[in-house]
């Protein structure tokens, strides 16, 4: 019978690794490889974790703990060393276990758990990618609710409705599903803007605590620097580059330019641009090569340096970077505004976690099928694939 094994830690070296194992014969693999603690003869129950020592043979290899899960469904629970991780594999593996990742175990699991919903079973492996409380509420919502109770009622109510409704409805899901993603998956910010704005030192106010170069010197940020923070129901990628500047860029095989061409990269990759501006300073003619890359972004202007005597004259900003957010990063002022309408602007701010979204890339593009759906027959085997197609 099949027997698959997967490490669901993360990589790299810690204090504990767990190694999920599960299938037919799972429990009599277990009993070859698994020596328990004291003289009780050895009985898997649901529930139970049991001390003891993995073995290859007479060899020793760990000791560790065994958490019953379930009828042939196990976790090891090992030191987090690579080489004793690598050394239960291997022995797992020549018990004829297949080697998985953690994501392929997890949806050998679901399927064996008979899941009857797919989206279910998607909802299930996307909860570990969460990145915020909120995010997962989102997730689970989808299964019996959300998602799944649309899709449902479409294909209940099939001759009812019509199409165009039908199609209304899923581009309001897809519209819906780009805040909702975010606030499941995270946002990515990006600090762009003249040299010397104050790019740097905003993003140690967001992040709360030192992480970027701050000097007076224009130009110091050659290569983008990155921090975390939460914003309400974000979990807020910053990330600090090089300004956008023709006269830093400099020959080909310089470290400026190199540095300009990663701001290009990361600006391509942005939820959201705050464009920081120096209010100290005289308003100079807008970089067009930084607006052009920007033009298509979700945006928010930033008046930096407010504590300081005005001299940006906000009446030739041009007509998209109208309605600047005062702040003074280096005081800490306009900060809990600006971080509103960040939320604002990426659609998050009052989400309603129980709402109908996707948040596969499978259901995204299923719903973009429907919306260009040509009959009901279509739309209806469209919708049967959503609840029931394959991962």
């Amino acid at each position: 019978m099949s027997i698959f094994a997967a490490v669901t830690t993360g990589k790299g070296t810690g204090a504990i690794s767990t190694i999920q194992i599960f299938g037919g014969s799972a429990e009599a693999v277990m009993k070859k490889v698994f020596k328990p603690a004291g003289t009780k003869p050895l009985k898997f129950k649901t529930g139970e974790i049991l001390l003891g020592t993995i073995c290859d043979g007479a060899e020793v290899i760990d000791q560790v703990t065994i958490g019953c899960e379930g009828p042939d469904t196990f976790a090891i629970n090992c030191h987090g060393n690579p080489l004793i991780v690598e050394m239960i594999m291997q022995l797992l593996r020549r018990h004829g276990a297949a080697l998985l990742t953690a994501e392929q175990l997890q949806r050998k699991l679901l399927t064996a758990q008979k899941t009857a919903d797919t989206i279910a079973v998607e909802a299930k492996l996307a909860q570990a990618k969460a990145r915020t409380l909120q995010g997962t509420k989102i997730i689970m919502n989808q299964i019996d609710a959300g998602l799944t109770k649309k899709a449902r009622g479409w294909l209940k109510n099939i001759d009812e409705i019509s199409l165009d409704t039908i199609k209304a409805e899923a581009i309001k899901i897809l519209q819906k599903s780009q805040a909702a993603k975010l606030i499941i998956y995270g946002c990515t910010a990006v600090l762009t803007g003249p040299p010397n704005s104050g790019k740097s030192t905003l993003l140690n106010c967001l992040a709360g605590r030192q992480k970027a170069i701050v000097t007076d010197i224009k130009g110091t940020t050659r290569d983008w620097v990155e921090a975390t923070c939460r914003i309400d129901s974000l979990s807020l990628t910053l990330i600090d580059t090089a300004g956008l500047d023709e006269e830093l860029a400099g020959p080909e095989d310089t470290v400026e330019n190199a540095a300009q061409k990663k701001t290009t990269e990361i600006l391509e990759q942005a939820d959201i641009v705050l464009l920081v501006l120096d209010n100290s300073q005289p308003t100079k003619e807008f970089n067009e090569q930084l607006l052009e890359k920007i033009s298509n972004k979700k945006l928010i202007a930033v008046l930096n340096k407010s504590d300081l005597p005005t001299k940006f004259d906000t009446g030739r900003l041009p007509q998209t970077l109208s309605s600047p957010v005062q702040i003074s990063a280096k005081e800490g002022t306009g900060i809990e505004y600006l971080s509103e309408k960040i939320i604002k602007t990426v659609g998050a701010a009052d989400f309603d976690l129980r709402e109908p979204v996707c948040f596969t890339a499978r259901q995204e593009n299923l719903l973009t099928k429907l919306t260009n759906a040509k009959s009901k027959q279509q739309t209806a085997s469209i919708i049967t694939e959503l609840l029931k197609g394959h991962v």
